[in-house]
């Protein structure tokens, strides 16, 4: 009796155990840890979508959408993109290679130089665009600035090229920066409205791209009115009502019922530019990637091996910049994105066998509310112009130190200061740096400022302001005083960006507090985790799933706790 006491003891312990970090599944044979890895991982990310917006529409959306993934998957409720400066191109680059921007080395959309040349995260004049677009020196059209390996790249390195990585966006950053080195990216073309690819990862477009386009699906769309998607008026009240005088960009107005080609008689410039800003830019990603998918056989590897499939849904960004996330527009479009991403994740498992499929799903970054909206609600908020900030502090630094416009030029996270004319007047870097650091602290809507000096001894405050900067300071290229706002302000130029209501960009919890969810019962407990997570942590837990080498500069954790057990 002792013996059948422990016995079963020691069987509800084991079982205890596996409860704890997941109901095992069958051992698959010849499979390090005993569960083979799914066929096809699909990496969805929506742009500019902030975690809120998934709680405050929970209820509208359909089953089988986001309230699949949050109910069905594991879902992490406080995960984040844990960097400063949290923008697209950023975003994008955190997901796949588990690395903060000081090793990945996309410290933003652009940059500058020293001595003020633009720099844009995927431009490189090596490469050109095939659909027969010009190509500008700016766009966006191969990885070069990337400085770390992604997933992809380690599972193409670990099966000799057999895996495959293909990736979609509205963007060609959102493409490029989750494709890797060794993907295939496609991104959209504003000037054709099409899906295009580069002389990087291909000498001409497949047949399959050609047959597609023959039929010209992205003008389907033409003289098409962007209305509301519910009959209800009522459970629109949660959102602000339309007619905002905030929310004006460019063509487009405040009001909903917006005309796409408004002013043309067939498709041209202006339906293609105004097309991917559009609930229907989402459901033409959508449709060109399961293309892809089908015509490329992913997830049907004809070698066995697991295939990558990435897409980045572009629109809701444009959206929130043209009329906030509050708005009435933004609250629609995340819908109307439900019910076509509801039709992708069933085409997906159709195409590749519903248990043959892990799907991941997050977003490069969150977004504030407007000014407008933040000062309604009695919070201090606004825009600032980055020039008229640093006029005045370069004038106090005159004053001081005889030396005119010392903070040369405002780029992403701050300013770059002109060194040589400190040196020439024989003045310490480390003081000229921090005058203008606390020069900074009392001008208008300024939270934060760290110097070079600071971020390259790591002698930053222990808060989570100055980590998140640090993490996302990249020494080659980055800035010499460093420029966090308070929270509910951004930096917006009054002649180079007017359009644009609100923004992203800070270390704040509306910017970084993003969704991740994981699905794919056969690898993942479902389950509501509300444990901190970041970004950086879905390379490696995607890496032990698929049994490949983790991504070179990885500093995310596995999230063990969502895995089943092995």
């Amino acid at each position: 009796m002792k013996w059948l006491k422990a016995r079963a003891w020691a069987a509800l312990v084991v079982a205890g155990m596996v409860g704890c970090a997941g109901a095992a599944t069958p051992a698959a044979s010849g499979v390090p840890g005993g569960i083979a890895p799914p066929k096809l991982v699909v990496v969805v990310l929506v742009d500019g979508l902030p975690q809120e917006q998934l709680l405050k529409n929970y209820d509208l959306f359909v089953p089988n959408g986001l309230r699949r993934l949050m109910d069905k998957g594991a879902w992490f409720s406080d995960a984040h993109q844990a960097h400063a400066f949290t923008v697209t191109a950023v975003g994008h680059a955190t997901i796949l290679s588990g690395a903060y921007p000081y090793q990945t080395g996309i410290i933003g959309n652009d940059w500058k130089t020293r001595d003020g040349k633009f720099i844009y995260n995927t431009a490189d004049t090596a490469h050109k665009y095939l659909d027969g677009t010009p190509t500008q020196d700016e766009d966006g059209t191969s990885p070069k600035l990337l400085q770390v390996s992604l997933l992809g790249d380690e599972l193409r390195y670990a099966t000799n090229n057999a895996g495959r990585v293909f990736s979609v966006a509205g963007k060609d950053r959102g493409a490029i920066l989750m494709a890797g080195k060794t993907g295939t990216a496609y991104m959209y073309s504003t000037k054709t409205g099409r899906f295009t690819s580069t002389s990087y990862y291909m000498d001409k477009h497949p047949q399959w791209w050609e047959d597609y386009y023959a039929k010209a699906p992205q003008n389907k769309w033409f003289h098409q009115r962007w209305n509301v998607l519910l009959d209800n008026p009522k459970a629109y009240e949660r959102a602000l009502p339309e007619g905002q005088k905030a929310a004006v960009y460019n063509q487009m107005t405040s009001k909903m019922g917006y005309l796409y080609g408004i002013g043309e008689t067939s498709p041209g410039a202006s339906y293609y530019r105004m097309l991917m800003p559009s609930p229907f830019g989402d459901e033409m990603t959508a449709d060109f990637a399961l293309t892809m998918m089908k015509s490329e056989a992913i997830g049907r590897n004809p070698k066995g091996a697991t295939d990558i499939m990435t897409v980045s849904f572009s629109s809701h960004d444009y959206i929130n910049h043209n009329f906030g996330p509050e708005s009435i527009q933004s609250m629609d479009h995340l819908l109307r994105l439900d019910r076509t991403l509801a039709k992708f994740f069933e085409a997906v498992e159709a195409h590749a066998g519903r248990d043959n499929v892990l799907t991941v799903f997050s977003a490069d970054h969150g977004f504030m509310n407007t000014p407008e909206y933040s000062s309604g609600r009695g919070f201090e908020a606004g825009r600032i112009d980055p020039t008229d900030t640093r006029n005045a502090v370069n004038a106090l630094a005159e004053k001081k130190f005889g030396i005119p416009k010392i903070a040369t030029q405002h780029m992403v996270g701050g300013w770059t200061l002109d060194y040589a004319a400190i040196d020439t007047k024989g003045l310490n870097r480390e003081e000229v740096e921090t005058f203008m650091a606390r020069a900074l602290l009392d001008q208008p809507g300024i939270g934060y400022a760290f110097t070079r000096s600071q971020l390259e001894r790591g002698d930053l405050p222990a808060h989570r302001v100055a980590l998140l900067s640090q993490r996302a300071w990249f020494r080659q290229s980055a800035v010499d005083i460093m420029v966090i706002t308070k929270p509910f302000h951004y930096f917006q130029s009054k002649t180079s960006n007017p359009g644009s209501v609100c923004s992203h960009g800070t270390p704040y919890s509306y910017d970084t507090n993003v969704p991740l969810m994981i699905h794919g019962p056969k690898w993942v407990r479902a389950g509501r985790y509300t444990q901190y997570a970041e970004t950086v942590d879905i390379a490696p837990t995607l890496a032990q799933v698929l049994n490949v080498r983790v991504p070179s500069a990885s500093e995310g954790k596995v999230l063990t706790h969502a895995l089943v057990a092995r």
